[in-house]
């Protein structure tokens, strides 16, 4: 940024340094002042423009995130576990932004409850697959077959 100021800066003491040289008053006298008022500020208008584009365009890196259509298409959720366990349609669907590494917080907003309902859930959900921590939740439900 300090950069472009610079060479902005330095633009405009050139041109300054230039009129000064050729003496724009002698110009002014045979080129009428709109012409010469016209020319200056095309110029500078040039010259902002391209300090412009130099300060907005930034590279952006854009990840790829592989996407795993197949193993999606091929999961088949084992309804007949969800009901030996016991788990809620609402447990489930804590369980499921659990697997996608939403926080509580996160889960209530986007569910729409309160933090210690999401808590509550993850408390139920913990000891009907009989597990201690959410990662592990998380890989025995996949391992049931309840989540992809």
């Amino acid at each position: 940024m300090k950069k472009t100021i610079l060479v902005y800066g330095l633009a405009l003491a050139g041109l300054t340094t230039l009129l000064k040289m050729i003496e724009y008053k002698f110009l002014v006298r045979d080129i009428s002042m709109e012409i010469y008022l016209g020319v200056i500020a095309l110029f500078f208008t040039i010259i902002g423009v391209w300090a412009g584009t130099k300060i907005i365009n930034r590279k952006t890196i854009v990840q790829e995130v592989p996407v795993l259509v197949e193993r999606q298409a091929e999961f088949v959720q084992d309804e007949a576990q969800m009901k030996k366990l016991g788990i809620s349609q609402r447990e489930y669907e804590v369980l499921q932004l659990m697997s996608e590494g939403m926080s509580n917080q996160e889960i209530g907003d986007k569910l729409f409850i309160s933090l210690p309902t999401v808590k509550t859930h993850s408390t139920n959900l913990y000891m009907k697959l009989d597990v201690k921590r959410r990662t592990q939740a998380v890989q025995r439900a996949k391992e049931l077959q309840l989540i992809p």
